[in-house]
């Protein structure tokens, strides 16, 4: 009797460790499998006939920070409220051609977790790719068209270096 009880604990032990074994697994591997994509704002741009009356004005009636490329918002991080976050909004002059392909009058960043790797699936996706990724102190930068050919900036940002860029600019931020 007492060994058929020592084998049934020892089938039930083997059973729960299996089993919470699979279900570690299964969770890191469907991590994995999907691994985050945008994951916020990184900046909003948009043409004008004249960025720095345009940067005045918003600086003086909505209180923005500005500087010579706009304003560069801080927050805090959603995932760890201890990392500051940063978001560029920059009025561009309506004859840029940093816009193009796409003839539209604005483009957004997005924040990008892992660029090289979304890149490859947004390849593999039939996305079309603008360019190649170019790397600063500051992050990774790759230009995409959506379904309706509007220019889209990803960022893989190293918000600590975007920061100390600013800093050496004299430039502040909007909180």
């Amino acid at each position: 009797m007492k060994k058929t009880v020592f084998i049934l604990i020892i089938i039930a032990i083997s059973f729960t460790g299996g089993f919470a074994f699979h279900t570690v697994l299964a969770k890191h591997s469907s991590a994995a499998a999907t691994p985050k994509k945008a994951t916020g704002i990184g900046g909003i741009f948009f043409k004008c006939k004249d960025p720095k009356a345009v940067r005045e004005w918003y600086s003086k009636h909505l209180g923005l920070s500005t500087n010579q490329y706009g304003c560069v918002f801080e927050w805090r991080q959603g995932a760890d409220s201890t990392q500051k976050g940063l978001t560029q909004w920059s009025p561009f002059k309506e004859t840029t051609k940093y816009f193009e392909p796409s003839t539209k009058d604005f483009m957004i960043n997005y924040r990008v977790e892992n660029l090289e790797a979304l890149v490859k699936e947004l390849k593999a996706n039939g996305v079309t790719i603008t360019d190649t990724i170019e790397t600063a102190e500051y992050g990774k930068f790759v230009h995409i068209l959506d379904v309706e050919n509007n220019k889209v900036e990803l960022w893989e940002p190293v918000d600590t270096e975007f920061e100390k860029l600013g800093k050496q600019i004299g430039a502040t931020t909007t909180k």
